[in-house]
């Protein structure tokens, strides 16, 4: 911009300098009018991608979501850099006018936060007149900060004493370590377990970080640590299971995950099993079970599930298939399908626009999925009377429109793969129009193993079958705490600090259903 000393003398440069100067600020107002028309397309296609609940769950349309969040945050970025350059500028007829960029409406800042009073001096007299001043109110500004992590160093004094007539020596007992001979605290144990298993980061990075900040702590130290935290937390993995094996329906889906062999990886496997009654008005807690496999061999769903003779919402994957046999002990597992699993098939097709019946055939599904929405939450016996009256209809309707297109298809046709996907496993479909507890889908499998989908591109690979073994554990109680809305680090702190001296009848109490009653009852005293 040309400073009042640098200005031409006469008035033909001036209105060169002048003309020079608003064409540059047209440009950098143009630019930030295309960035503002950017702006708003992606906030429109990220937010019908996030209200897409039953569209394409693999790990390929979460990337695309991230890469057009990212977008969109760089063209934020560069409108209001543009903005900021262009200045303020009268309206007139030879400007660009520019998309109005709405900012979010600010919403106060968190009441919890303490606040720190920074008073502005005011002055000893009226700077007018220099008469004496008299405080009439005040305006108070708020901005966020943030403290950095503080480090400290906690000493337990443990005073001795000897008595003036036996000489003996009394002292108090020493304080309890989580891990013997280790001198971490609970917070600072949960805070590594929760950044290696709930936030993806492998513990050479975290060694790294620590070390920026001045604190030392060797790679295998914090393994040696996560080893001894995974067995001490081994009791409640156990009230975990029991209680995930004695819901009446559970979800079941598996993930791959990478593991570390003889110079190279093998796909070994992480199995998911979820109860969450919610859906059906179920009085009992949520939670999720995982488990660590080499393979996806049928033997391993078997051995979880030894025991469990309830529903299994699952897809149609072979290995489940022993479950369901009808001489099975303690007996047959009852099947319930994914329909968002189905309808997946059917909107690749119609994505792709290959094939207007698939788009049919995705109407069809997604008008029983809205039915559904609607008795999300609702009783056993709610839920059954609004599938009898409303949704065994339409699929029954579906099931005679898949019939009669299937006739016409060739066998080698991939919508007709779709269809025999859905006819060949009729019953398992539509069983949930006689059982209120039946959910429409396997989502909440889903959702469980979408963090360690997405943590694969953070930590690459498990080290090992028991770092596998060890992951599905701390998944285990990570998941759990986040189906019940507890913290997850808050509560492994306070567990980790608690847990070797509760009593063993009592450990149900450290569950995070139980933390949470707990802590909001303490909060209410």
């Amino acid at each position: 911009m040309t400073s009042p000393e640098t200005l031409p003398a006469d008035i033909a440069a001036l209105q060169t300098a002048l003309t020079a100067e608003r064409a540059a600020r047209q440009q950098a107002e143009a630019r930030a009018s295309g960035a503002e028309a950017m702006v708003a397309y992606l906030k429109l296609l990220i937010a019908k991608m996030k209200r897409e609940r039953f569209g394409q769950s693999a790990e390929r349309g979460r990337k695309l979501l991230d890469q057009l969040e990212l977008q969109l945050e760089e063209l934020e970025a560069s409108a209001t850099e543009d903005a900021v350059a262009a200045g303020p500028v009268e309206p007139d007829a030879t400007s660009v006018r520019s998309l109005t960029h709405k900012k979010p409406v600010r919403a106060p800042l968190p009441a919890h936060l303490p606040r720190e009073r920074v008073v502005v001096p005011a002055p000893p007299s009226c700077p007018c007149c220099g008469g004496k001043l008299v405080k009439l109110g005040e305006d108070v500004t708020e901005t966020l900060e943030v403290v950095p992590r503080q480090w400290k160093v906690i000493q337990t004094v443990r005073e001795k004493f000897s008595c003036r007539s036996c000489e003996k020596i009394t002292q108090p007992p020493a304080p309890f370590h989580v891990i013997p001979r280790a001198r971490a605290g609970a917070s600072l144990l949960a805070m590594i377990l929760y950044a290696k298993f709930g936030e993806h980061q492998p513990l050479n990075r975290q060694s790294e970080s620590y070390a920026r900040e001045g604190i030392e702590l060797d790679v295998s130290t914090l393994a040696d640590w996560v080893g001894a935290c995974t067995a001490s937390l081994a009791p409640l993995l156990e009230l975990i299971r029991h209680h995930v094996l004695a819901g009446e329906r559970v979800h079941g889906d598996d993930t791959t995950v990478p593991v570390l062999a003889k110079q190279k990886t093998v796909i070994g496997r992480v199995w998911a099993y979820v109860r969450d009654d919610r859906p059906f008005a179920g009085p009992d807690p949520p939670a999720a079970l995982f488990f660590y496999s080499r393979n996806r061999s049928g033997e391993h769903p078997n051995r979880h599930l030894a025991g469990y003779a309830g529903i299994l919402q699952a897809d149609a994957y072979a290995g489940f298939g022993d479950l369901y046999d009808a001489k099975r002990k303690p007996g047959p597992i009852t099947e319930a399908a994914c329909w968002s699993h189905s309808r997946r098939k059917f909107f690749e097709l119609a994505d792709l626009g290959k094939s207007p019946l698939a788009v049919e055939a995705v109407r069809r599904i997604d008008a029983i999925f809205a039915i559904e929405r609607e008795i999300n939450s609702a009783t056993v016996e709610q839920r059954l009377a609004v599938r009898q009256e409303r949704v065994k209809p339409l699929v029954g309707e579906f099931e005679g429109w898949m019939l009669a297109e299937r006739a016409r298809l060739s066998r080698h046709a991939d919508l007709a793969k779709a269809i025999d996907y859905m006819l060949k496993r009729g019953p398992a479909f539509t069983r949930f129009l006689d059982d209120g507890r039946i959910c429409l889908s396997n989502n909440a499998a889903e959702r469980a193993l979408r963090g360690i989908a997405l943590g694969r591109r953070a930590w690459l690979f498990a080290g090992s079958d028991r770092g596998g073994e060890r992951a599905a554990a701390m998944y285990t109680l990570i998941a759990t705490a986040k189906l019940n809305s507890v913290d997850p680090q808050a509560w492994l702190a306070d567990v980790l600090r608690r847990i070797a001296d509760h009593p063993a009848s009592q450990l149900h109490e450290l569950l995070p259903w139980h933390w949470k009653l707990r802590e909001t009852r303490a909060a209410a005293a």
